[in-house]
């Protein structure tokens, strides 16, 4: 039957070899990171083929058809998070796969186009993680992917049109999530085994590396079969262990049903993207002047920067050399870029907990905030035992000498820290793109009666443009939730701070509004 096969195939003989084929060097662990990569791959395919019988893409059914599938269907939260650790399984080891080959000089010539497709790959696999985050339709998935799409929404030329496709003009909907769902189901899948397949085929023709060393002749050659499968199996194995050790152990959660209206909740983004969140928190820090331009340097032109030269790189690094010692310059700029990655990602993971922290989130007011909560209480605004009920703990201080924010009292600044910051920043810096700035914001200070109306019936996205950059504008309304001088309260903080010149707000304004 083989016989038969390999005749009409090559099957048989294409195997032989490829199991039989010399591997430069030796076996060695540092080659297994691409077949784990591989295994990873197959095990999303797997879990995603599974999840897709049960999941259901709009506003109405996508967390409805999550939730069922983690309370009802049997093993269905176990795959779920198969899925959602694989991801990152996925991530990792395709990075640290991408990272060796870099390291070890494997890019070069005669293997350019290998290293393009890795690349390519690695970028596809981050669009999957990315619009995958989105699928289920929680809180943390609404917002932290609304901070993505403002971030692509700010390329130049194609930014506007790819914010029109994600969001079809009417914000984050149903659309939304049909053309996520098409992307990261469809498309990227499609993109990514036609990739992987050229990637094999072209290191196929070209033969392993091996070691960083220019004295080919003294390589010990080694075989594929069974040592270096053995040892790509070990690594696999070992993956899918942690993988369901985590599924196990440490489920993927699924917060409340998406609410573009809450002001609270504080997203938690995947921790590939964390640098890329530090970064913007970073920026929204800049003088109001600057935000715009820091914005998109630090979004879209420094990650589009690094794409290019990854790809560049075997046409710059022309040194025929692989030895780590004869390129300096090529180690040098990725110990550089491996360090900014890991500190972004510390201070992005450390902003959000504290951040979460403040909002009693987690920590140890999490478990009264959340009873509150379900009891259909607006939450601790302004009362003792809230995170900024008390200076020190987290409230933004009134600005110097400004009196009228003086005499909001801790009042203003407490009802702000509560229900405002999380979107809007602790020093009213905002989210470029995302959340507008209220420091130095001249629609803040300008026609009170105007803010007024914006707090008490929120917007719902409506398009406002604040220092040239224009947002959608969504937030709750507060009528009914702050009480008449609350919101006064927090009205003449925010006019009267961080550079901010408007007059106070009384509650009998804000009453007289509210009829």
């Amino acid at each position: 039957m083989l016989t038969w096969l390999d005749q009409r195939t090559g099957i048989v003989t294409a195997t032989k070899d490829f199991l039989t084929e010399d591997v430069p060097g030796g076996a060695s662990y540092w080659y297994a990171f691409g077949s784990a990569t591989v295994f990873a791959m197959i095990l999303q395919i797997a879990t995603g083929i599974f999840l897709c019988f049960y999941y259901a893409p709009s506003t109405a059914t996508a967390w409805e058809s999550t939730k069922y599938l983690i309370e009802k269907v049997p093993a269905g939260h176990f795959v779920l998070s198969l899925h959602y650790w694989g991801a990152s399984a996925m991530i990792a080891f395709m990075a640290m796969h991408l990272l060796q080959v870099l390291l070890w000089g494997a890019y070069k010539k005669p293997r350019e186009l290998q290293w393009i497709v890795g690349v390519l790959l690695f970028i596809i696999t981050l669009v999957l993680g990315l619009t995958g985050y989105l699928l289920p339709w929680d809180l943390n998935a609404l917002l932290a992917s609304r901070v993505a799409i403002n971030i692509s929404g700010n390329a130049p030329i194609l930014g506007p049109a790819v914010l029109s496709f994600l969001q079809d003009g009417s914000g984050i909907g149903t659309l939304t999530i049909n053309r996520f769902f098409g992307i990261h189901v469809w498309l990227m899948p499609a993109l990514l085994v036609l990739l992987v397949g050229a990637h094999l085929a072209i290191f196929r023709w070209n033969g392993p590396a091996g070691p960083p060393i220019d004295e080919a002749p003294k390589l010990k050659p080694g075989r594929f079969w069974p040592d270096q499968m053995f040892m790509d199996t070990v690594v696999s194995f070992a993956m899918f262990v942690i993988i369901v050790a985590l599924a196990t152990f440490s489920p993927v959660p699924l917060d409340d049903k998406a609410d573009p209206n809450n002001a609270q909740f504080v997203p938690y983004p995947a921790w590939y993207f964390l640098a890329l969140y530090a970064l913007l928190d970073i920026v929204g820090g800049f003088p109001p002047a600057l935000v715009q331009t820091a914005t998109l340097v630090a979004t879209i032109v420094g990650p589009t920067l690094l794409i290019v030269l990854l790809i560049a790189l075997p046409f710059i690094d022309r040194n025929p050399s692989r030895r780590l010692s004869r390129r300096p310059w090529v180690l040098g700029l990725t110990g550089v870029t491996m360090a900014g990655a890991i500190f972004f990602s510390w201070f992005g993971q450390n902003n959000v907990v504290q951040q979460q922290l403040a909002h009693n989130l987690i920590g140890p007011n999490a478990a009264q905030a959340a009873v509150t909560k379900s009891s259909g209480e607006t939450g601790p605004v302004g009362t003792t035992g809230s995170v900024g009920s008390s200076a020190g703990a987290g409230a933004p201080a009134p600005a110097a000498g400004g009196g009228a924010a003086a005499a909001a009292g801790g009042g203003g600044a407490n009802v702000y820290s509560t229900n405002c910051s999380g979107c809007h920043g602790a020093a009213g810096a905002g989210q470029p793109g995302v959340f507008p700035p209220l420091a130095g914001n001249d629609m803040v200070s300008g026609d009170k009666v105007a803010v007024i109306k914006v707090l008490l019936n929120g917007l719902n996205n409506q398009k406002i443009d604040v220092k040239g950059t224009a947002y959608q504008g969504v937030m709750p309304a507060w009528k009914g939730q702050l009480t008449n001088k609350q919101i006064a309260d927090v009205i003449t903080y925010i006019r009267t701070s961080w550079g901010n010149k408007g007059t106070p707000v009384t509650e009998a304004e804000v009453a007289a509004q509210a009829k």
